[in-house]
This record gives C-alpha cells, structure tokens and sequence, in this order.
C-alpha cells in the first residue's frame, strides 16, 4: 500500500512494485481536480480480475478513513509518501501541514496497532522534505 501514490515518488514506487509481481493499492486524496496523471498508465478497472494496481480515496487526517482502508487491504508492506509537498502551500497552512505529515503517520501507525498486524506489516516512512527558492 502506497500513500501520495499519485505523486511523482509514489508513481515511480508503484511501477517498480509492479514489476516486481506486487499488488499495489495507492491511496488518493479527494481533490476538485483529477489529479492521476503519473498512474493512469498503471490504472486498471477494479472490476476486472486480478487486478494489480488499485486506487482508494484517503485522507492523512482522517483516522477513520485511513483504518478502514488499511482493514480492507490488509497490506504487508505500507510505503508513507504523502506529504504536503509545496513549499509555499506548507508555510501558508502549517498546522494542517502538520496534522497531514505528522499526524498523518502516527494515524497510520495507530491503524496497524489497532488491527494488530503489527507482526504483518512492514512500515517505511519516507517523511517529508522541502526547500525554499528566492
């Protein structure tokens, strides 16, 4: 499973997964526009058999969210690629930067100690990282 799954790592993530025989699920965030540019090559209808590559809508804020997806995917491996990534968005909306980044993980941690699959799942945290341009 593959968090920021739509971003420009998570893409790349998800093809080298891919090739590798995994089956993916990305989660993506809810946006006004439809922002799945770096995967739809990887898209396929979740109605079809053995489908290697599938979307969920999430959201790092909503633990709710984030548990049930995790429940319902049952992953062994969960890559955290969401972020907050603009800079300039980041310093305008710190506290939801935080409540996403942050709070984001420790929600998807949570989820794992929740579900007890603590001994199931592998976490990798690729946290967050940006820098300012004059």
């Amino acid at each position: 499973m593959i968090t920021g799954s739509t971003g420009q790592d998570g893409a790349y993530l998800a093809e080298l997964l891919l090739n590798k025989g995994y089956t993916v699920h990305g989660i993506k965030r809810r946006s006004s526009s439809f922002n799945t540019g770096r995967v739809d090559h990887l898209y396929q209808d979740p109605h079809e058999l053995d489908v290697g590559f599938a979307l969920h809508y999430g959201d790092m804020t909503d633990s709710t969210n984030l548990i049930r997806i995790v429940q319902e995917v049952q992953p062994t491996e969960i890559y955290n690629l969401a972020a907050q990534s603009n800079v300039q968005v980041s310093f305008e909306t710190p506290e939801y930067t935080a409540n996403a980044d942050a709070l984001g993980t420790l929600r998807l941690l949570e989820a794992i100690r929740i579900l007890r699959l603590e001994k199931q799942v592998r976490f990798y945290q690729a946290s967050t990282s940006g820098h300012l341009e004059k």
